[in-house]
């Protein structure tokens, strides 16, 4: 491939003679001469033959062919002012990736309230989020390949981690579903007689008593608001349903509400030291702090 004959610096300099509206202006905003900027122009329309820029009155204006070859030259200047940023971004220790493992019951919102947080401070970092059921944690934790883990396996003497949230699941059913024409409390004996909506991990065998599993919270809320069966769900997913009657608490004869305790746990011993791990893990941290009602709403 021919090496080009102009530079980006050329072409950076003719963007800004057009943005600031003239010579003098662009020399004040590039902190440059005057006649540096007026060569740096002369030699970019003579190494490309063309006519770029016409005088009209005392502004600078492109011709015609200056503006299409501009638009053209617009983002491959951008394209190289993030990649030096992003070098830059590294030099101060940043990581190229960030790979964060969350249970799937963590609340989205608190999720997505860090991670745009920490797309706006650390934005030349990737992350790459997978979510996961319970029965998963166990075996990706001992993998270790993943800076972070949002888990409900607490953390052992050989990770570091600490206690994040508790999130209540309560048992609920469709409305019309006939647990609800029963009287009473509701017994584990008559709960057996009706289908149970669970999750799983697809690799996991339900419960001999359970006529209907998913692999996604999702879909099981979809299937107890279409009255295949009762099960227990995250409290924060179903809020709206359970506001609106669709769905409707089981007044059962037990324990109503049940807390999944989650924990924040760092994949690799030194990940406390690694400024950009610590920072995601200080603004899930930060995230959950303001609405731990989420976890801890009214008893029913």
């Amino acid at each position: 491939m021919r090496a080009p004959k102009t530079t980006l610096e050329q072409w950076h300099t003719l963007q800004t003679v057009i943005e600031q509206g003239g010579y003098i202006q662009a020399a004040e905003y590039l902190h440059r001469s005057q006649s540096s900027v007026s060569y740096s122009l002369h030699t970019l329309q003579e190494r490309l033959g063309v006519k770029l820029l016409m005088i009209v009155g005392r502004k600078a204006e492109l011709t015609v062919e200056g503006r299409a070859l501009l638009e053209h030259a617009k983002p491959l200047i951008t394209a190289f002012s993030q990649l030096e940023a992003r070098a830059a971004a590294f030099a101060q220790g940043e990581k190229v990736a960030l790979t964060l493992v969350a249970d799937s019951v963590f609340p989205k919102p608190l999720l997505f309230r860090a991670l745009r947080q920490f797309q706006q401070r650390y934005p030349q970092t990737q992350v790459r989020l997978r979510e996961i059921l319970r029965g998963e944690s166990r075996e990706l934790l001992a993998q270790g390949d993943a800076d972070l883990y949002i888990t409900t396996l607490p953390p052992d003497a050989s990770v570091d981690g600490s206690f994040l949230m508790d999130v209540n699941f309560i048992a609920v059913a469709h409305r019309q579903h006939p647990l609800h024409q029963l009287h009473g409390p509701l017994t584990q004996a008559e709960l057996v007689r009706f289908h149970r909506v669970v999750i799983t991990d697809p690799l996991q065998q339900a419960d001999a008593d359970v006529a209907w599993s998913f692999t996604t919270f999702d879909a099981a809320i979809q299937a107890i608001c279409h009255g295949v069966g009762y099960g227990w769900l995250p409290q924060d997913r179903i809020t709206g349903l359970l506001a609106s009657g669709e769905l409707q608490p089981l007044p059962l004869a037990g324990q109503r509400i049940r807390a999944t305790p989650l924990y924040l746990i760092y994949g690799n011993p030194q990940g406390y030291f690694d400024l950009t791990t610590r920072a995601m893990a200080e603004m899930i941290t930060d995230a959950v702090q303001p609405v731990e009602q989420l976890a801890n709403g009214p008893k029913f």
